[in-house]
């Protein structure tokens, strides 16, 4: 009676205390790395400054081939006039007789391309950490694959065009407005406008906002971006609306791998994850 009463104490103890996780059964690093987790903020500051400053090194070290990206935006503006969509030199003669608006859309685009940005990326970082790194790596692919067409495609915006009849409106109107313009335009690479990044950048702040945001006005103000966008890269000449398309392209390739990459896209994984030393690297389920 005794030893009986021993045996199912002992059975009892066992089933009471969890089996410890053997190594065999601890998600391994490539698990680990997929799972969303809480961004360290030096370690993206860091990351953001070195990976844009490698993509402007990488981007203007791409050889300038005149010749070739003069051809290219030839075969582009002949394209658009086939299609019956060739509208950016109306579009730039019309806004550029308008002072205030065409000024003001030349520090549009060498301000907001930025400003915009980097806010999106500092309020995922407070607001959905557990979204900012698979949101952050759709920007970063596609800029990083932005960069092959820079080299596959070389292509001359249209106020650089010979015989285009376009208004360059930062040495016109003598504003700072464009990296590839002005005392500015030894700093860029000038032949290097397919695909517009302006609207690659902007399209993914818009989607973001839109996706993410609780406050309707803010939704819709978050898609009116890259539309305006789109009319401001056409209206001050640095790029044809087919650029604009590139730009497009290669969004969809940065979501494509972020999916690929989690699982899931950006949007649809936690708002919120738990702090490094609580997280087992398993990953979480979606929303």
């Amino acid at each position: 009676m005794g030893d009986t009463t021993v045996t199912e104490l002992e059975d009892r103890t066992q089933a009471a205390v969890p089996n410890p996780v053997t190594a065999a059964e601890r998600p391994g690093l490539l698990h680990r790395m997929r799972a969303p987790r809480r961004p360290r903020l030096w370690f993206e500051i860091l990351l953001i400054a070195v990976s844009y400053w490698t993509y402007s090194l990488i981007r203007n070290a791409v050889p300038e081939q005149r010749s070739e990206a003069l051809r290219n935006a030839d075969w582009i503006w002949k394209a658009e006039q086939t299609l019956g969509f060739a509208v950016e030199q109306s579009v730039n003669h019309t806004v550029n007789s308008v002072t205030w608006l065409i000024v003001g859309m030349n520090y549009y685009y060498a301000t907001l391309h930025f400003v915009v940005t980097l806010g999106v990326l500092v309020w995922l970082y407070r607001s959905h950490p557990g979204r900012y790194a698979a949101t952050r790596m759709v920007l970063f692919a596609t800029t990083g694959v932005a960069l092959l067409g820079y080299y596959l495609y070389p292509l001359a915006p249209p106020r650089l065009m010979t015989g285009g009849n376009f208004i360059d409106t930062v040495l016109v109107h003598q504003t700072w407005g464009s990296m590839a313009s002005g005392d500015l335009k030894n700093m860029s690479n000038q032949y290097a406008a397919m695909p517009s990044m302006h609207i690659g950048w902007s399209l993914w702040c818009g989607l973001t906002i839109f996706a993410l945001a609780s406050v309707p006005w803010v939704k819709v103000l978050g898609l009116l971006y890259p539309a305006a966008t789109l009319v401001v890269i056409v209206a001050t000449a640095n790029h044809f609306w087919l650029d604009a398309v590139g730009g497009l392209l290669c969004l969809a390739f940065g979501y494509a791998v972020a999916r690929a990459w989690y699982g899931a896209l950006p949007y649809s994984l936690p708002k919120l994850v738990p702090a490094r030393n609580t997280q087992r690297g398993l990953l979480p389920t979606r929303r």
